[in-house]
């Protein structure tokens, strides 16, 4: 007898229009002064059921963002970075931290320095500064890892509609 493998969590339904989107958009994003209207336009609806399209994805979680993956040594100077936290401080040193615009995002891992994260700012006096401004936040030293060799890692996917 096998067991049952129950999943509760609802899956949304996903429309044709949907199904387009996360399709033809995941690469190849129109970088137009409207990319909503252009994408509407390839897809034969309204620059509106666009904008709802891609919010509605996000709100039910089937996306987590729209934005670009570009060159950071071309936009500016970023570092990955990591501090020590207490557990008892983290979610609250995780908040102070993204608290920060330059901050893109950051993650826990199991290791001594258990925050992650990555700053971008427009030139690494700028980014020295906000590593700075950071230190005094927290009142934790933060420790940088610059990229040396780029890596370029495809993080797109083919969906597989029923």
């Amino acid at each position: 007898m096998k067991p049952e493998i129950r999943n509760d969590e609802r899956q949304p339904a996903l429309s044709t229009l949907d199904k387009a989107v996360l399709s033809r958009y995941q690469k190849n994003f129109p970088r137009t002064s409207r990319p909503f209207l252009t994408i509407a336009n390839e897809l034969g609806c309204s620059e509106q059921e666009v904008l709802n399209c891609f919010q509605r994805l996000k709100q039910e979680g089937v996306i987590s963002r729209v934005g670009p993956v570009f060159n950071h040594k071309k936009a500016g100077a970023s570092t990955l970075a990591a501090i020590a936290v207490p557990n008892e401080h983290l979610e609250r040193t995780a908040a102070l931290i993204n608290g920060f615009q330059e901050v893109n995002h950051n993650y826990q891992r199991e290791h001594e320095l258990n925050l992650w994260f990555v700053v971008t700012a427009s030139d690494q006096d700028h980014l020295t500064t906000v590593i700075g401004n950071i230190e005094a936040a927290t009142e934790m030293k933060v420790w940088c890892f610059p990229m040396v060799r780029p890596y370029h890692i495809d993080l797109g996917f083919r969906p597989e509609f029923d």
